[in-house]
């Protein structure tokens, strides 16, 4: 997604206590960095941050944290956060500035990571950038070096050809698909779903929202 420079954002992240802009100073460490010992879940490509904002201020049990690269999306995120925290210092949610492509440089097996949300990521649509998707087998081998055993990773789309070549890239990377739908809102997979905005934009459209939980087992 596309967005405008945001001016203010810099300054903001800056002065913010639950914005990490070296992550990898935490590299297998993150769980010593919250508040409370928990389970450690973590979206890529958070965008504006109203997906992390509502399931982490729902789940205080839970510690998150959100990734993104664009520094105007992480200034809409945190804006986000503060608004569902009612301005109140999230304990169990920190917001990261990292390329989800390396993020071997930020999280590593220490850290033991219970689940991973991939929300509506870029489908790279031309086979010669398919490498880039975030569900793509290379990057799904970075995951199993995170996650813990029995791991879990959450994903939605609106794309049919990035969902149908997803499944099969799961598939070789050794994951295990526990449960999938072609139209997410009339036949639920998840305990709960949270909206995000491109969900809600894609079903005015009329658009069938792709989702499947994946499992890794060691």
């Amino acid at each position: 997604m596309r967005i405008r420079r945001k001016k203010w954002a810099k300054e903001e992240l800056e002065n913010s206590k639950f914005y990490i802009d070296k992550p990898d100073e935490f590299k297998g460490n993150w769980r010593n960095k919250f508040v409370c010992e928990a389970p450690l879940h973590i979206e890529l490509g958070c965008g504006k941050g109203s997906f992390i904002a509502n399931l982490a201020s729902s789940h205080r049990n839970i510690n998150y944290v959100a990734v993104d690269m664009i520094e105007a999306m992480l200034g809409l995120s945190k804006r986000n956060i503060e608004l569902a925290y009612n301005y109140e210092y999230p304990e169990n949610l920190f917001l990261i500035r990292a390329n989800v492509e390396q993020i071997l440089n930020v999280f590593d097996e220490s850290d033991k990571v219970e689940r991973i949300y991939i929300n509506f990521c870029n489908p790279w649509p031309k086979k010669k950038h398919n490498k880039k998707r975030l569900t793509h087998t290379r990057q799904l081998e970075s995951y199993k070096k995170i996650l813990k055993n029995n791991g879990e990773i959450y994903f939605k789309t609106d794309s049919d050809e990035l969902f149908e070549a997803s499944l099969e890239y799961f598939e070789d990377a050794g994951f295990k698909i526990i449960s999938k739908t072609y139209d997410l809102h009339n036949e639920s997979i998840f305990e709960e779903n949270i909206i995000t905005e491109h969900e809600k934009m894609f079903s005015e459209e009329g658009i069938k929202i792709k989702a499947l939980k994946a499992q890794f087992v060691i």
